[in-house]
């Protein structure tokens, strides 16, 4: 795994650079100091890395523009936020902007590499406190719905937004944006777990989303999620 580290400390930035290439298998390609920076040595680069360790402020180029200029121009080059900031601007606006996931600078070694990897996987990561915004955003504060009360089973949110979802996806759309796991929206709707993941992996390809937090994020910019 080729790592690019994208921060304006330079401190932090060469103790990432240690830290990882202590661990076995990760390789670091390189470490910038801004966006401008980031985006010169991708032009530069014989082989791309696998996923860059941005920080969200920086001179210059900052890290949402820079994740935003690195899905289209590096779309293969996903990026990972590591800052000390966990406010909902820079949480929800580098996740819009592209961003793979959401890690503040406090975090554990392993999991940093952890997380690093699953990324590399395809997979979208959150830290505690980014995982906690999330919820607390999409399902009003009040947390997961419970299966005795799930989301979407009660009463309706409003008229179901033009898109390519039928009615039952829609519904475990909307349980998903409310935090609801798998089992909940099951119980909540009366089909078996396995008809549920189907849906999720539909209602995932039809939107053309990678994971589950991102159909989160677009029912809450539906605005229906319930909240």
């Amino acid at each position: 795994m080729r790592v690019l580290i994208v921060d304006d400390q330079v401190l932090l930035r060469h103790g990432l650079r240690k830290l990882l290439e202590f661990e076995d298998g990760i390789e670091v390609a390189g470490d910038v100091g801004d966006g401008v920076e980031a985006l010169e040595f991708l032009a530069e680069s014989e082989a791309l890395p696998d996923v860059a360790l941005v920080d969200a402020r920086m001179p210059r180029m900052d890290g949402l523009t820079l994740i935003e200029r690195m899905r289209q121009e590096y779309p293969d080059v996903p990026a990972v936020v590591l800052t000390t900031f966990d406010d909902d601007d820079i949480i929800f606006g580098c996740l819009r902007a592209g961003a793979r996931g959401h890690l503040l600078k406090d975090v554990p070694p392993e999991e940093l590499v952890s997380a690093l990897q699953r990324v590399v996987r395809g997979e979208t990561v959150l830290g505690t406190a980014a995982a906690e915004r999330l919820v607390a955003s999409l399902g009003g504060g009040q947390g997961p719905a419970t299966p005795a009360e799930p989301a979407g089973s009660a009463e309706p949110a409003g008229p179901r937004p033009e898109s390519p979802l039928s009615e039952r996806e829609w519904e475990v759309a909307r349980m998903i944006g409310a935090g609801a796991t798998n089992r909940e929206i099951a119980r909540g709707l009366f089909i078996t777990d396995g008809t549920t993941r189907n849906h999720v992996t539909n209602i995932l390809r039809k939107l053309g989303l990678r994971d589950r937090t991102r159909l989160a994020l677009w029912v809450r910019e539906q605005g229906a999620d319930g909240s």
